[in-house]
This record gives structure tokens, C-alpha cells and sequence, in this order.
């Protein structure tokens, strides 16, 4: 027959672990076996169990953020060093061949600080030790940063990068969003022929706002769209270019970690379209 009062015991006793769960002040030592019901019983053996794996959890996400802080440290000398000589090296007169070396040298320290650079930051989002600040903000504003960013490279192959004057408004982490955008802007440049035009345009719609970046570069086959965006990916057409795969992916994660998410659209030939969607401010 049923008991009320110890029923309704029993649930009061599985609510107090929970709420204690909850609360992060669940202590195992707080619940004697011998007054709980079998019920509690394994209910205090489950919160007991889920508390200490998200210990664990916790644990390993610090020994992570100082490797990875460790790593940052451990090469940022050696490389600006590697970086500084070489510099030093090409200002000495020397033959073409040897000159040749010097500047490989340099590309490729610079290619590995880069790398370094951006694993960094890929470790850093995907295990969540640092926090976006998404907050109101302005995209025309943002853009024309970008722009300016990327005009540099641009100029030095004659393309032009047209940008819309808007005050269209989202909410976005303004340092990070304009890195996301940056990277796709980059390879708009870096896969657009010489003499070209990139387009950026900013537009509104119910509940997002869509930064689009087009370009009239060589374009991406339909099916390697769903793999531009994965870590190291290289498409089959740039294999030859420079870059390491890995910026797409970076863009991603922080659109995405801000409840925004990126569309693409294009055909090899005819160029390529980038829409960022961020949360309407």
C-alpha cells in the first residue's frame, strides 16, 4: 500500500539534491545512506557522479587554456627571431640564389607564425576559454574597417573593393566579427584575378542582418561548398596558392558562436557570394 507522507518525503528529499545540483553545492557527504530511500540512493549516486565528471571537465579546459598559453609564449621568440635575422640576412649583398633562400625563409616563418597564430585562437573558441561580448553595433562602420584591412593586398593586384555607407545596426563582438569577415575578404582578394571588383553590401532583413562580400573570382564547385569551411580544407583549384585552410573555419566558429550563421553562393567561372548573418540589433 502506498505511503503518502513517505512518497511525498522521498520527493522532497530528490528535489533538495537536485536544487543543491543545480546550485553547485551538492556534497555527497550532506546525504546519509542509511535515512534515504533506495531511490535517493542512486539519485545521490548519479549527482555524485555528474559532479565530479564536470570536474573533470572543468580541469582539463585549465591544463588546456595554459598549454595553449604555453605554446603562445614558447614560440613567439624564437619565431620574431627566426623573422628579425632573416630581415637582417637580405639587407647583406648577396647573390640572387642565396637572396632566393632568404626570402623562402622568410615566407615560411611567417607561414608558421601565422599557423601557430590561428590554432591559437581555433583552441581558444572550440574549447570555450574565452568569451565573445556580442553588443550593439554598427555594420556599415564595421565594413569599411575591414575594407581598409584588406585594401593593401588588393591595391598591389589592382582590385578595387567597393563598400556600402549603411547604418544598418546588428549585435555582434566587434574585434572578432571583423577578424571573421577579414579572413573571407582576404580570399576574395587572394582568388580574384588582377584588375578585378569586390563588392561588399550590407542588407536587412526581419531577423538578421547579412553582410555579403561578392567577388569575380574563379568560384567553388557545388560540391566542395560543405567543405570550405572545415579545418585545413583546400580547395582542389587553389592548392598552389598561399594560405593553410584554416580562416574559413575560424570565420565559422565565431559567426556561429554568436547565433549568426555564413551562406555561400557560387559557380566555378562566375565568381563568388559570402553572406554573413548576424542577429538583428
Amino acid at each position: 500500500m502506498m505511503n503518502p507522507f513517505r512518497d511525498r518525503k522521498t520527493i522532497d528529499g530528490l528535489n533538495r539534491m537536485l536544487d543543491d545540483a543545480i546550485a553547485g553545492r551538492f556534497e555527497e557527504g550532506n546525504y546519509d545512506e542509511s535515512e534515504l530511500s533506495k531511490l535517493e540512493v542512486k539519485w545521490k549516486r548519479y549527482l555524485t557522479s555528474s559532479k565530479l565528471s564536470a570536474q573533470k571537465v572543468e580541469e582539463e579546459r585549465r591544463n588546456l587554456k595554459e598549454l595553449i598559453t604555453d605554446i603562445s609564449h614558447q614560440t613567439k621568440t624564437p619565431l620574431s627571431n627566426i623573422l628579425l635575422y632573416t630581415q637582417l640576412l637580405g639587407e647583406q649583398p648577396l647573390d640572387d640564389d642565396v637572396m632566393e633562400m632568404v626570402e623562402e625563409i622568410r615566407r615560411q616563418s611567417e607561414k608558421l607564425e601565422f599557423l601557430i597564430r590561428s590554432l591559437i585562437k581555433t583552441s581558444r573558441l572550440e574549447t570555450g576559454t574565452f568569451r565573445l561580448l556580442p553588443e550593439k553595433g554598427d555594420m556599415g562602420s564595421m565594413a569599411g574597417e575591414v575594407k581598409k584591412m584588406a585594401e593593401a593586398k588588393a591595391g598591389a593586384k589592382g582590385i578595387v573593393i567597393e563598400a556600402d555607407e549603411t547604418k544598418k545596426r546588428a549585435v555582434f563582438d566587434e574585434k572578432w566579427t571583423k577578424e571573421a569577415v577579414f579572413n573571407i575578404l582576404d580570399n576574395a582578394v587572394k582568388y580574384s584575378p588582377e584588375g578585378s571588383r569586390i563588392f561588399i553590401a550590407v542588407r536587412e532583413f526581419e531577423m538578421f542582418v547579412c553582410l555579403e562580400i561578392k567577388d569575380e573570382g574563379m568560384g567553388i564547385g557545388e560540391d566542395e561548398i560543405p567543405k570550405i569551411f572545415g579545418r585545413f580544407y583546400r580547395g582542389k583549384a587553389v592548392k598552389n596558392e598561399e594560405g593553410v585552410g584554416i580562416g574559413l573555419y575560424l570565420s565559422r566558429q565565431i559567426i556561429e558562436a554568436e547565433g549568426g550563421y555564413i551562406k555561400v553562393i557560387s559557380k566555378p567561372g562566375k565568381g563568388s557570394r559570402f553572406q554573413v548573418f548576424l542577429p538583428k540589433a
